[in-house]
């Protein structure tokens, strides 16, 4: 995998007539900008109730978008990231209707999570406040087979995803399928979805458990047979992370994003200088992604302390809803159906009150942070929060999941933050300083980020109060000063 910016984009959200449209908006709009790709659920149906993340056939690229031979052909020249949705499939799954239809006599019925397949001797009261579900409402949705039983399948995350049992050896064979699939279509990197909630064992939170980090290292060395490269999707406390990551191929810094945030709000450095310090290093950056601004990663959890105490996390999070004009609070909690407890949905542009230098300081610092940074397409843009699509959906992370065409990336390329976000991006790819050591000095409002390979170097130096970035450079013995507003000029 390249150490290089990655674009992380629905592909019907960018290239409306599907893979090959985005196949040349990366050799042409975007030509140079990105080394690899995620590809969100390009699966049948990207349109379901969860935009690809409920698939009915996971092995099958929504003939809307193109077909396998397409992902291949990006998979020529990117490095491509997709999700393995490990978790759950869809309910409108033939696999799950047929279940529906016969019942126990079905080839599928091992393939799916029952109440009773997991507590064979009923889930008791203590068992059932233990369970973690990061939604409100129960972990099992009833639904009425044929012959008029009722059974009670687990639904980690809505009704329509129904959880697959992945100890079964129909479960094994699923997963395996769409592994192949990958091998042969050239996705060298995957993003295993959800994969903290797939193991369930009575007794435990079925959430994170020892047998969780089994599975996953059991699927790992599927995929590193294969050529593939594994990341652990999970929104957890940060020591938790800091422990996922020693038994992953690799992690998202998942508290980098609120953290950010907290430090241009705040002016002060500290949370920020504590976690990269101790963060992993075999990990994916982001700050933003088709979810919303998570907050959990740097909260406290179960008595035990957060990256930002609860006070800090309250005006992080009243901060944004501020500085998005309350945009941000109709797509957050109870509104607009969200049911994610998590997350705040937004945009970072938006979070940010659209302040173009405090963005491209945010991005600076992802940028300089250990990991492989990714760049959402909504963020490369710059797009305001999507109102309309919100109000159209009332579905709360639709707010950050925008519907662009050729036109709006040609319009958007030619904006002053954009012009100054590429060129950033170019340096990160290009710079042999980030293939060296990284360290850090930071004091009280500053903040000082350094890589060093041989005699190349770069730095990034934030004075978070002043709003001054500078970014120097030394590469085969010449030095470049960069001051980052000076981006911002056409």
């Amino acid at each position: 995998m390249k150490n290089q910016v990655q674009l992380i984009t629905y592909v019907d959200r960018i290239a409306p007539s599907g893979l090959q449209e985005l196949k040349q908006i990366l050799d042409n709009e975007l030509d140079t900008l990105f080394g690899g790709v995620h590809l969100l659920p390009f699966y049948f149906p990207i349109d379901g109730s969860d935009a690809g993340f409920d698939p009915i056939d996971h092995v099958q690229v929504d003939q809307r978008l193109g077909d396998w031979n397409d992902v291949k052909n990006i998979g020529e020249d990117y490095d491509i990231m997709a999700d393995l949705i490990v978790n759950h499939m869809s309910a409108q799954s033939k696999e799950f209707k047929d279940v529906l239809a016969k019942g126990k006599a079905s080839a599928y019925w091992d393939l799916f999570l029952t109440k009773e397949s997991v507590f064979p001797n009923g889930l008791s009261e203590s068992d059932r406040k233990k369970i973690y579900r990061p939604r409100p409402g129960s972990f099992f949705t009833e639904y009425s087979l044929a012959d008029g039983s009722k059974v009670d399948f687990w639904t980690t995350f809505t009704a329509n995803q129904i959880d697959i049992n992945v100890h079964s050896e129909a479960g094994q064979a699923y997963l395996a399928n769409v592994l192949q699939h990958f091998e042969d279509s050239k996705v060298n990197l995957i993003r295993l979805d959800a994969a903290g909630y797939a193991i369930k064992k009575p007794g435990t939170s079925c959430f994170m458990i020892k047998e969780s980090f089994d599975f996953i290292d059991q699927l790992a060395k599927q995929a590193n047979a294969k050529g593939m490269t594994t990341l652990a999707e999970i929104h957890t406390h940060h020591l938790t992370q800091v422990e996922v990551a020693r038994k992953v191929d690799m992690v998202y810094d998942f508290a980098l994003p609120p953290l950010i945030l907290h430090t241009l709000f705040s002016k002060d450095v500290s949370a920020l200088q504590h976690w990269l310090t101790i963060a992993p290093r075999n990990c994916v950056t982001v700050l933003d992604t088709h979810d919303g601004i998570g907050i959990i990663d740097v909260g406290p959890i179960d008595g035990k302390a957060g990256l930002l105490t609860a006070a800090q996390i309250d005006s992080l999070v009243e901060t944004i809803h501020a500085n998005t004009k309350g945009e941000s609070l109709q797509a957050t909690g109870a509104a607009a159906n969200n049911v994610d407890l998590y997350q705040i949905n937004s945009t970072y542009y938006d979070a940010l009150g659209q302040q173009d230098l405090d963005y491209l300081i945010a991005r600076a610092i992802q940028f300089f942070a250990p990991g492989i940074p990714q760049v959402y397409y909504a963020g490369l843009f710059a797009t305001p929060n999507a109102m309309k699509l919100l109000s159209d959906t009332q579905v709360g992370r639709d707010i950050n999941r925008p519907y662009l065409n050729k036109q709006d990336i040609q319009a958007a390329m030619q904006k002053p933050f954009v012009k100054g976000l590429c060129q950033l991006i170019a340096l990160r790819n290009n710079s042999p300083a980030f293939n060296g050591e990284f360290s850090m000095q930071a004091a009280h409002s500053e903040l000082k980020l350094h890589w060093q390979l041989q005699q190349d170097s770069a730095t990034l130096s934030v004075n978070f109060t002043t709003k001054q970035a500078v970014i120097e450079l030394t590469e085969q013995g010449s030095n470049r000063r960069i001051e980052l507003d000076s981006l911002l000029v056409n």
